[in-house]
């Protein structure tokens, strides 16, 4: 033990005090140099797998966070998208509603008729509001139908497609006077007895005629689609397809005529 003490002392003298151990400490270093480096590769090996993980456990967490503020963002842009079109579809209803003679009601539709036999919906203004049977109903484009039942809150309005529903119209371009009746079938009515000889063509407006006394003269109702001349039939099958949006509207017009308000001159609709 003492002479591993004494050769020690021997070599740090020698190793202080001279350059004799230069050449074996470079040796040294050469054989020792890989095996340190070979000894810390589990250790790095480790850290460098640590380190991939957390940054692929980072990006993980930044990519759902982004995946979240998109559909945040999305969901936000389309609530934004469908507020501007009922805004302008708002702004086309009172637009139309200032060119009427009648005073109108703004009601908002609330609901739908599942029956597939029935066009029919609810709409949030009723006998509280004046509301009667009846009464017409518009949207910024043209006639959707009458009231054909009210509550204190509500009412339920019967669509010109219908087929229980008659109205009286006329051709804008010629004043034809014709009955259109509802067929049932979203977007499409009939016009009734037209004559092989009739003022008529395709892309005719016809305008409601007043005739009746149930709705007010001079209202678009639809446009001729259709018309099938059989020579084997004394009647010309005519379609048309209704002005009004039938199947887009939310807002509506309840009509109020002149002579409705005159019954009750205290109040207003």
């Amino acid at each position: 033990m003492l002479g591993l003490v004494l050769l020690s002392c021997t070599l740090l003298f020698t190793d202080y005090f001279t350059d004799y151990l230069d050449g074996v400490r470079s040796t040294l270093n050469v054989i020792v140099t890989p095996v340190i480096y070979v000894s810390n590769i589990p250790g790095r090996t480790v850290r460098g797998v640590e380190e991939i993980v957390e940054s692929q456990s980072d990006m993980r967490d930044r990519l759902l966070a982004l995946e979240q503020e998109r559909l945040i963002l999305q969901a936000q842009s389309v609530q934004m998208a469908s507020l501007i079109a009922e805004n302008n579809r708002l702004r086309e209803l009172l637009g139309s509603a200032a060119k009427l003679r009648d005073h109108v009601l703004v009601s908002e539709l609330v609901g739908v008729n599942p029956d597939p036999g029935k066009d029919e919906i609810l709409v949030d203004k009723g006998s509280a509001d004046r509301v009667r049977v009846g009464q017409p109903v518009l949207d910024a484009y043209g006639l959707i139908g009458q009231v054909i039942e009210v509550s204190p809150k509500a009412s339920r309005v019967m669509l010109i497609t219908d087929d229980r529903h008659l109205l009286p119209v006329q051709v804008n371009r010629s004043n034809l006077r014709l009955v259109a009746r509802g067929t049932g079938v979203s977007g499409q009515l009939e016009l009734q007895h037209v004559q092989p000889t009739a003022d008529i063509k395709v892309g005719d407006l016809l305008v409601s005629s007043g005739l009746g006394g149930r709705f007010p003269v001079g209202y678009p109702v639809a446009y001729v689609s259709e018309l099938d001349h059989d020579p084997g039939r004394p009647f010309v099958e005519t379609h048309a397809s209704p002005s009004a949006r039938l199947e887009q509207s939310r807002h509506v017009l309840l009509v109020f005529s002149t002579d409705q308000l005159d019954a009750d001159p205290s109040e207003g609709p």
